[in-house]
C-alpha cells in the first residue's frame, strides 16, 4: 500500500497539485482503505491514472494517435462503446468529468470490445484471464476493454477506419422517455396541489400559497432534471486538439 501512495504522491506533485492538497488527498484515500480493507489498485485504479482524474490533467495520447472525448447515458453506454470500438477507438480512461477518453491511430487501428461491471474488489483478476483490462471507472461502475482480435483474430484490424464523430454526447430513447415520465408526474402533482389549495383557501390568502407552490414545483422539476442529467453522464464531449 505504501508503494502505491508514494507513486500517487509523486504523480500528483508532478501534475502541479500543492503539497498541502497532496497530503490531504493521500490521507483521505488511506483512511478510506483502512475502513474498506481493499487493495488500492483495485479500489482506485493505477496511481498515475488516479492522479490524472484528481488533477484534471490530460494524459498525452500515443504519438500519431487521434484523441476523442465523449459520453453516453447508462442505458446504452456499452452499446456505444462497442460501436465505436468496432471503428478502432480505444478507451484509455474515464476522466474526472466522466468522459471516455478514446484514442485511435489511423495507421494501425484495430477493433476493441468493452464491458461494464459493478465496481468491487476482485473483478479485474476474474476477467484478466480472458484478456479484459480496466480502462476507467465512473461512480459505482468499472469499464473493461480488450482487443477484438482476442475473439476474431486478424479480422479485427482496420485498414480504413471512418472519420471521428462530430458529436460527443449520446443519449438513448430510454433516457428521454424516463425524463419525460418523471417530469410529467411532477407536473400532475403540481397541478393537483394547486387545485386543492385553490379550493381550500380564499383568493387573497391563497395567492401567496399558490405562488409558493409554483416556485417549489419549478425548483423540484429542475432538481429532478439535474439528477437525471447526472445519471445520464451527459457532461459534453468533443475532440482533443
Amino acid at each position: 500500500m505504501s508503494g502505491y501512495f508514494e507513486r500517487l504522491t509523486t504523480a500528483l506533485t508532478g501534475a502541479g497539485m500543492s503539497a498541502e492538497r497532496v497530503e490531504a488527498t493521500v490521507a483521505d484515500l488511506r483512511a478510506y482503505l483502512t475502513e474498506s480493507g481493499g487493495d488500492p489498485e483495485e479500489e482506485f485504479g493505477p496511481a498515475d491514472e488516479l492522479a490524472v482524474e484528481l488533477t484534471g490533467a490530460s494524459a498525452p495520447p500515443e504519438e500519431g494517435a487521434r484523441a476523442w472525448r465523449w459520453t453516453a447515458d447508462l442505458f446504452h453506454d456499452v452499446k456505444m462503446l462497442d460501436e465505436y470500438g468496432a471503428q478502432g477507438w480505444e478507451v484509455e480512461r474515464v476522466d474526472a468529468k466522466g468522459l471516455f477518453v478514446s484514442v485511435r491511430d489511423p495507421g494501425r487501428a484495430q477493433q476493441w470490445e468493452y464491458r461494464r461491471e459493478p465496481r468491487r474488489p476482485g473483478v479485474a483478476a476474474l476477467l484478466a484471464p480472458d484478456g479484459w483490462e480496466p480502462c476507467g471507472t465512473w461512480v459505482a461502475f468499472e469499464y473493461y476493454k480488450r482487443p477484438r482480435a482476442a475473439s476474431v483474430g486478424p479480422a479485427a484490424e482496420l485498414s480504413a477506419p471512418p472519420r471521428a464523430p462530430r458529436r460527443g454526447v449520446f443519449l438513448s430513447p430510454k433516457f428521454y422517455a424516463l425524463a419525460a415520465a418523471v417530469l410529467a408526474v411532477e407536473v400532475v402533482i403540481l397541478v393537483l396541489l394547486v387545485v386543492v389549495m385553490g379550493v381550500e383557501l380564499g383568493e387573497s390568502e391563497g395567492l401567496d400559497t399558490l405562488l409558493g407552490l409554483l416556485t417549489g414545483g419549478i425548483l423540484s422539476v429542475a432538481a429532478v432534471t439535474a439528477a437525471l442529467w447526472l445519471l445520464s453522464r451527459s457532461r459534453g464531449g468533443g475532440r482533443d486538439h
